[in-house]
């Protein structure tokens, strides 16, 4: 039973121990000059609630004194009162939780080892008057500072456009309540940030940084210059402007600040026509002539002057040399690199230009002078990216400017901001021309490798076609006819590539050459057609003459003077009163009868009234009209004609003297039908009575008097 209770009593202590709380450990003190007086331990956080009580014991005093904090505020604790230095104080921190109580290891600090001031406050940086490249700094002292101390500094300082830090330390009593520090070694001109931090001596803990302030160095005289040129080609009244670049040498640093600049230019030949000028402008310009000049610029401030620097324009007609073969650019992780090759050994200096390559006006230009070298360094971030820059690089040997050499770059390349405009031109069956215009400068951010042609018919299948940067326009093949295609254009660069604006068009359906063949085919047989017809007229011109304009039947050969006799045919000669008619172009125009035609017209015909009147009427006029209903014309421009029919009742009587003037007709009616007849003076005048001149014609004329002639109307009155 014993040996039992003896086993397991071991046990039970391991379990009991593991519920107690973690020894405190890692002890630090701080004290926070006339402040206080902290103490922080490990571990800094607990799963259950522990109470922590720190004993302070005071040497010198023999006192003691507690602190109380728990798990829920963190592992530290603060005494704020009773602190005397010099001392030493022995600390012990005890845990406690429902399960027991477990202390720390005892530790001993020296208060002037764990002391810690507050950073002391700048609220001076000034240059000292006559005294170059150095700067007071003037601060006070921490106030909680041990007045019989002495404290270590550190002075941290840096240029503006600097981000390295460099630092200087010093000792200081507490004596005085502001203290002041010269900082020599500095650059003139130049503006530094100085901040400062202290500790008392033999003390561990530094205190924190000051607040930063910042001052300048006074400056000096200008130390160099660096003077380039801009020749523009047009001219104001006959002078050449050239636009001069000045700025502080390179390598040199700004110890200064420059008033002004000044100029005098005079030709190579003639130093009589020097000219001078004064300005506070970096790029100022001059108008020069047509010969050589000398430049010579200094810069100025209240303390001196610069060194002169010298540049020669060349005359207008002079001849550059050229001596730089090839280059070109690469980039490194952080810079850009431009590099080139010359010809022209002796040729140890060059003049770098580079410029933004935009639509719009030009930006100022960049410049820098490079020597002992050819390689040209630059950091990515001086240059913007997605700009094109025009990089130019011109050798220079002694005093003259060889020919410059150029090159484009980027520093870094996106896709384009937007497509190309495309235009469909010269739409035809079968094949169209597709143009675009190039993308703006500010608009390509890279390089454009190549242009890529998409096209896709109406429901169907997509073509594309790639073709170089350098062609605008390109020509799409073997469409089909009367069909709808949309068209685009994707321009690329080495970052991806971007599609331009979608257009539509329909090819035709018939070509302008299958019209121009249809219409030459056609037009080529009227033409053969019109040939052949006019060698058969001038080979038969009789046919074709009376194919075209048929004859007209002569009265006078008409059957009718047959019945009469030979004395009738002759009485009744149409050539009588047939001078009249014109018949050119087979036309019949008006003409004037003899005044006696009349008398000769009744005459004759009473005579062929008498043999007809003892012959059977029907019969005679069946034989005249031969059985056959005829047409007859009218004309009405002929005077005193007769008017026959082609159609005469039998046994009715019928008018022969139709279309007469009304004055004429009565008497034609006495004279040509007396009572006795049986033709009745009505029937004589009528309208469109039967001719029987014309038996044998295809038309009967008819003539009408258009106008009374004078004598007709003397007879009427």
């Amino acid at each position: 039973m014993w040996a039992w209770t003896l086993w397991l009593l071991p046990l039970l202590c391991k379990f009991g121990l593991a519920d107690l709380p973690a020894k405190p450990e890692n002890i630090s003190c701080v004290f926070y000059y006339t402040k206080n007086f902290t103490c922080t331990w490990s571990p800094e956080e607990e799963a259950n609630f522990i109470s922590y009580t720190v004993r302070r014991t005071l040497c010198y005093l023999r006192e003691n004194d507690t602190c109380i904090s728990t798990s829920e505020n963190g592992s530290s604790c603060s005494f704020y009162s009773r602190l005397t230095p010099p001392d030493i104080y022995i600390i012990q921190v005890e845990a406690q939780n429902a399960y027991g109580i477990i202390k720390s290891d005892i530790t001993y600090w020296d208060l002037y080892t764990v002391a810690k001031i507050e950073p002391p406050k700048i609220f001076s940086v000034k240059p000292v008057l006559g005294l170059k490249q150095m700067v007071q700094v003037k601060w006070t002292q921490p106030v909680l500072a041990p007045k019989s101390s002495t404290l270590n500094y550190t002075l941290r300082f840096r240029a503006v456009n600097s981000t390295h830090w460099m630092e200087v330390n010093f000792t200081r009593s507490c004596v005085n309540e502001e203290e002041a520090y010269n900082l020599t070694g500095l650059q003139a001109f130049t503006e530094y940030v100085v901040t400062l931090q202290c500790v008392v001596n033999k003390s561990r803990f530094w205190s924190g940084w000051s607040q930063e302030k910042r001052g300048i160095t006074v400056e000096e005289a200008p130390h160099g210059l660096d003077l380039w040129r801009v020749l523009r080609s047009d001219k104001v009244d006959g002078k050449r402007p050239v636009q001069l670049l000045l700025k502080k040498a390179k390598g040199t640093p700004v110890l200064e600040k420059v008033l002004g600049y000044n100029i005098w230019y005079f030709p190579e030949n003639n130093t009589n026509l020097t000219k001078t000028m004064n300005t506070t402008n970096q790029q100022p310009e001059l108008y020069l002539g047509n010969q050589t000049y000398w430049i010579h610029v200094i810069s100025y401030n209240s303390l001196g002057k610069s060194p002169e620097a010298t540049l020669r324009i060349p005359a207008i007609d002079e001849k550059s040399f050229q001596c730089i073969e090839a280059m070109h650019t690469c980039l490194t992780q952080d810079q850009l690199v431009v590099e080139w090759q010359s010809s022209a050994p002796e040729v140890d200096t060059w003049m770098v230009e580079w410029v933004p390559d935009l639509d719009s006006k030009p930006l100022a230009i960049s410049w820098e002078s490079v020597s002992h070298t050819r390689n040209w360094t630059i950091q990515q971030d001086e240059l913007k990216p997605f700009w094109c820059y025009n990089i130019s690089v011109y050798p220079m040997l002694q005093n003259r400017v060889g020919e410059p050499y150029s090159i484009q770059a980027y520093v870094k390349e996106g896709v384009p901001s937007e497509g190309p405009k495309t235009k469909v031109e010269n739409i035809g069956v079968r094949t169209v021309t597709i143009t675009w215009k190039e993308i703006p400068k500010h608009q390509r951010n890279g390089f454009i490798n190549n242009y890529t042609i998409f096209y896709q018919a109406e429901d169907g299948k997509e073509f594309s076609k790639t073709v170089n940067s350098s062609i605008l326009q390109y020509d799409l093949e073997s469409l089909t006819r009367k069909t709808s295609y949309t068209v685009w254009v994707e321009a690329s660069t080495s970052a991806g590539g971007v599609d331009g604006p979608r257009i539509n068009f329909k090819t035709l359906s018939i070509s302008v050459f299958e019209i121009f063949l249809v219409t030459s085919l056609v037009g080529g047989g009227l033409l053969i057609l019109i040939i052949l017809t006019v060698a058969y007229g001038i080979k038969k011109p009789n046919k074709l003459k009376h194919l075209c304009w048929p004859d007209v039947p002569n009265p006078a050969e008409s059957s009718i003077a047959t019945w009469c006799g030979d004395d009738f045919k002759g009485k009744l000669n149409l050539k009588e009163f047939d001078d009249s008619v014109n018949r050119e172009d087979g036309i019949l125009k008006p003409c004037y009868s003899p005044n006696d035609l009349i008398d000769k017209l009744v005459v004759n015909f009473e005579s062929f009234l008498e043999v007809v009147s003892t012959e059977d009427p029907g019969k005679v006029w069946e034989n005249i009209l031969g059985g056959e209903k005829n047409e007859y014309v009218a004309s009405p421009n002929r005077p005193y004609c007769l008017a026959v029919s082609a159609e005469i009742p039998p046994g009715g009587p019928q008018c022969l003297c139709s279309g007469m003037l009304e004055g004429t007709c009565p008497e034609a009616r006495k004279q040509l039908l007396p009572p006795a007849q049986g033709f009745g003076p009505d029937h004589l005048c009528e309208e469109g009575a039967p001719n029987p001149y014309l038996k044998n014609s295809v038309t009967t004329r008819e003539f009408l008097m258009s106008e009374k002639r004078p004598e007709q109307i003397h007879r009427e009155v």
